[in-house]
Protein backbone atom coordinates (compact mmCIF):
# COMPACT_ATOMS: atom_id res chain seq x y z
CA UNK A 1 0.00 0.00 0.00
CA UNK A 2 2.98 2.28 1.00
CA UNK A 3 4.43 1.59 -2.38
CA UNK A 4 1.52 2.67 -4.58
CA UNK A 5 1.20 6.20 -2.84
CA UNK A 6 4.97 6.84 -3.20
CA UNK A 7 4.71 5.44 -7.14
CA UNK A 8 1.92 8.06 -6.93
CA UNK A 9 3.61 10.77 -5.41
CA UNK A 10 6.59 10.17 -7.87
CA UNK A 11 4.94 10.15 -10.92
CA UNK A 12 2.77 13.53 -9.84
CA UNK A 13 6.26 14.84 -9.18
CA UNK A 14 7.57 13.73 -12.29
CA UNK A 15 4.54 15.61 -14.51
CA UNK A 16 2.09 12.52 -14.59
CA UNK A 17 -1.18 13.11 -14.47
CA UNK A 18 -2.88 11.79 -10.96
CA UNK A 19 -6.01 9.40 -10.93
CA UNK A 20 -8.42 12.17 -10.82
CA UNK A 21 -6.86 14.32 -13.39
CA UNK A 22 -7.24 10.94 -15.84
CA UNK A 23 -10.68 9.83 -14.76
CA UNK A 24 -11.93 13.83 -15.87
CA UNK A 25 -9.86 14.25 -19.15
CA UNK A 26 -8.46 17.53 -20.35
CA UNK A 27 -10.83 20.12 -18.83
CA UNK A 28 -9.44 23.38 -18.68
CA UNK A 29 -10.80 25.14 -16.22
CA UNK A 30 -9.99 29.11 -16.07
CA UNK A 31 -10.64 30.89 -12.98
CA UNK A 32 -9.92 34.76 -12.77
CA UNK A 33 -9.99 37.30 -9.81
CA UNK A 34 -13.66 38.66 -9.57
CA UNK A 35 -13.85 42.13 -11.80
CA UNK A 36 -13.55 45.14 -8.78
CA UNK A 37 -15.56 48.45 -9.63
CA UNK A 38 -14.78 51.65 -8.02
CA UNK A 39 -18.07 52.91 -9.44
CA UNK A 40 -20.80 51.21 -7.60
CA UNK A 41 -18.89 51.58 -4.34
CA UNK A 42 -18.78 55.13 -4.72
CA UNK A 43 -22.31 55.49 -5.90
CA UNK A 44 -23.54 53.67 -2.75
CA UNK A 45 -21.15 55.84 -0.38
CA UNK A 46 -22.61 58.75 -2.07
CA UNK A 47 -26.06 57.70 -1.08
CA UNK A 48 -25.01 56.71 2.77
CA UNK A 49 -25.40 59.21 5.39
CA UNK A 50 -25.17 58.95 9.09
CA UNK A 51 -28.53 58.03 10.81
CA UNK A 52 -30.25 60.98 13.01
CA UNK A 53 -30.79 60.01 17.00
CA UNK A 54 -34.03 59.14 16.23
CA UNK A 55 -33.67 56.71 13.44
CA UNK A 56 -30.35 55.41 15.77
CA UNK A 57 -32.84 54.91 18.62
CA UNK A 58 -35.18 53.13 16.23
CA UNK A 59 -32.66 50.87 15.14
CA UNK A 60 -31.14 50.23 18.82
CA UNK A 61 -34.50 49.54 20.64
CA UNK A 62 -35.65 46.86 17.75
CA UNK A 63 -32.60 45.05 17.72
CA UNK A 64 -32.44 44.59 21.62
CA UNK A 65 -35.90 43.43 21.30
CA UNK A 66 -34.84 40.68 18.63
CA UNK A 67 -31.70 39.86 20.81
CA UNK A 68 -33.82 39.43 23.59
CA UNK A 69 -36.69 36.87 21.91
CA UNK A 70 -33.81 34.96 20.34
CA UNK A 71 -32.24 34.83 24.18
CA UNK A 72 -35.71 33.62 25.90
CA UNK A 73 -36.72 31.47 23.56
CA UNK A 74 -32.90 29.29 23.62
CA UNK A 75 -33.47 29.74 27.45
CA UNK A 76 -37.22 28.05 26.87
CA UNK A 77 -35.63 25.34 24.78
CA UNK A 78 -32.68 24.92 26.98
CA UNK A 79 -35.15 24.47 30.14
CA UNK A 80 -37.07 22.00 27.90
CA UNK A 81 -34.46 19.62 27.21
CA UNK A 82 -32.54 19.43 30.08
CA UNK A 83 -34.81 19.99 33.33
CA UNK A 84 -38.16 19.16 32.44
CA UNK A 85 -36.97 15.77 31.83
CA UNK A 86 -35.64 15.34 35.22
CA UNK A 87 -38.67 15.91 36.45
CA UNK A 88 -40.37 13.02 34.73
Amino acid sequence: MSEEKGQTRKNNANGHKGDLAEKLGDINVKIGAPKFNYKDYIRVLKLARKPNREEFMTISKISILGISLIGILGFIIYVFLTELPKVF
